[in-house]
């Protein structure tokens, strides 16, 4: 009775995840980096079971979903994890990144059904020898949902006139030195997804460069809360808009410097499969190190006047 007693708690240790269907896929296809999200163990495979071009086993387990991410596409590393990447001349050259997730089970018997996810990234921009110059304001995220079809929608970041959000700036965004301390409205917006689709702000900083790795950075908002009182997170995670505004501000020590960086981390959130929205804010909330999960959006202000950044 006792080995009985024994065999039946080991038992639980050894089950699989729980098999989910494996017809939905989000790819967000941001300016430096390619973000693909899977169902939780599809078919049955575990994450350590999947791959990113049959080469790397990077795949990160969130809630609901597996993330498999290309975070360089720089041509220097355009074969990152099996990506690869075809150029299309003409009037309007692109160039398009392709890699899949798929499955591999070293066992003698297979006993799930394959896996494949096969995605693409589609970039209209100029593509320099050592650096990607896409459009850094702007991603594409595509959908597929089995049955249900499939969707794209354009996720961007604009300078609004007022709080209300309804004009966008042209670009480029000017600040003026006399305008030092006015506030800035800023909008994120995924177009073409439905209403289940939420847009998250999970962080947002400024640098004097365009690098978002930049360790000169002043931070705005750090895990969906602002870092202090200068910023106003008016929506997010609500709908397929978030809004925000902060007071501008300009670098010190930095007199030749005459444009400022925004980066904003985003991820579109599938309100049907998640919950979304993010951990309430509390007076520590901006003492805690920032929890990358999303893509980085960039835009450029331009500093004019006989001070700057």
């Amino acid at each position: 009775m006792a080995a009985v007693g024994v065999l039946f708690f080991l038992l639980p240790v050894s089950w699989a995840c729980a098999p989910q269907k494996a017809d939905y896929v989000m790819v967000s296809c941001f300016p430096n980096a390619i973000i693909a999200n899977v169902p939780e163990c599809p078919y049955g495979w575990e994450i350590g079971q999947l791959s990113l071009g049959g080469v790397c086993y990077t795949g990160i387990n969130t809630p609901g979903f597996y993330r498999f991410t290309i975070p360089d596409l720089t041509p220097k590393n355009h074969s990152y994890c099996g990506t690869l990447s075809e150029y299309v001349g003409g009037k309007d050259p692109r160039y398009i990144f392709y890699n899949s997730i798929v499955s591999n089970d070293s066992s003698l018997t297979v006993r799930n059904q394959p896996v494949n996810y096969t995605f693409s990234c589609t970039y209209k921009a100029a593509y320099l020898v050592n650096n990607a110059v896409f459009s850094q304001r702007v991603a594409t995220v595509y959908v597929n949902n089995g049955s249900l079809g499939s969707f794209k929608s354009q996720l961007s970041m604009n300078v609004f006139t007022n709080s209300k959000f309804l004009y966008a700036k042209d670009a480029p965004y000017v600040i003026d030195t006399s305008e030092i301390g006015s506030e800035v409205f800023i909008g994120i917006e995924a177009k073409g997804l439905s209403n289940r689709f939420k847009v998250v702000i999970t962080n947002c900083w400024a640098t004097p460069t365009p690098y978002s790795t930049d360790k000169k950075r002043w931070s705005l908002i750090i895990n969906s809360c602002s870092s202090d009182n200068t910023v106003t997170i008016f929506e997010n995670a609500k709908d397929s808009r978030s809004m925000f505004k902060f007071n501008s501000f300009r670098f010190q020590r930095l007199e030749k410097v005459s444009t400022v960086w925004l980066h904003c981390e985003v991820q579109v959130c599938d309100g049907e499969k998640l919950f979304c929205q993010p951990t309430p804010c509390t007076s520590k909330s901006a003492r805690l190190a920032p929890d990358p999960s999303g893509g980085i959006l960039t835009m450029e202000f331009q500093i004019k006047g006989t001070d700057y950044f």
